[in-house]
């Protein structure tokens, strides 16, 4: 069984689809998705997939690229993840490649999402972009550590990774990784250690080879594993069990 440890089927290329899409994880052997909230108004839409679907599990959190939201406070968080099917805090981090002027509302918002996580237990999906240095000193002053998590659809340098998995982070590959153009990501996907590494697909955007181009959705996560397979050399069944068991070591208050 594959895991997608990221995606968004509440958003409307998908969620008008939602039982085509949820019929193609089947078929492809994708037995369960974590489905990402970006913001507190969008939130109750991504629970309600989790809570209709023994297989879906929800996160909560406000994503870096948006401004004009409700803004999370640690109460709020944790009241919202106070619910058996939310297994995660996020997507939160940091993004200046659409916000250049390095808001200092991102880093105080992205410190509530890790505090929140301490609070509660549960795991943190962060995003970055352009923030690298930023996002790895905000997870240590604020000992996001304690919480753990994963970094998503990642796209930074090894020194990144080994940053991160040095405070005990999970990696997660997306679709981008079989992109041609992506030679220093596969390098990367070769050297993370196996028992921290995650796939996911970001869907419905980064559609993987031989999709590229197209709507994402969950049962092509497959395409990522079979990629990393290759790249580290390693049978596909081996990062099947090996991501599958690392989602579930990760995001500990999913039920298998």
């Amino acid at each position: 069984m594959f895991v997608d440890s990221h995606c968004h089927l509440d958003f409307p290329d998908l969620r008008e689809r939602e039982a085509e899409v949820l019929a193609a994880m089947v078929e492809n052997g994708v037995g369960r998705a974590l489905c990402i909230s970006v913001t507190l108004e969008d939130f109750p839409a991504v629970l309600s997939l989790a809570e209709r679907h023994d297989h879906l599990w929800a996160s909560v959190g406000v994503h870096p690229d948006n401004a004009d939201c409700e803004e999370p406070d640690v109460a709020r968080l944790l009241a919202l993840a106070d619910h058996p099917k939310v297994i995660a805090i996020g997507e939160t981090g940091l993004d200046y490649h659409w916000h250049k002027d390095a808001p200092e509302w991102q880093r105080e918002r992205f410190r509530t999402h890790i505090r929140a996580a301490r609070a509660c237990g549960k795991p943190l999906v962060i995003h970055t972009r352009s923030a690298a240095a930023d996002t790895l000193r905000l997870m240590r002053e604020e000992n996001a550590g304690e919480a753990g998590g994963v970094m998503h659809c990642f796209t930074e340098s090894r020194e990144v990774a080994e940053a991160a998995l040095d405070q005990g982070f999970y990696i997660s590959f997306s679709g981008i990784v079989t992109f041609r153009s992506a030679a220093d990501l596969k390098e990367v996907a070769a050297y993370v250690p196996l028992d921290r590494l995650l796939i996911e697909t970001d869907s419905p955007y980064l559609a993987p080879v031989p999709h590229r181009g197209k709507t994402n959705q969950p049962a092509w996560v497959v395409h990522v594993a079979e990629e990393i397979a290759r790249l580290r050399g390693e049978p596909l069944a081996r990062i099947e069990s090996a991501t599958t068991e690392n989602f579930f070591r990760l995001f500990r208050h999913a039920q298998a």
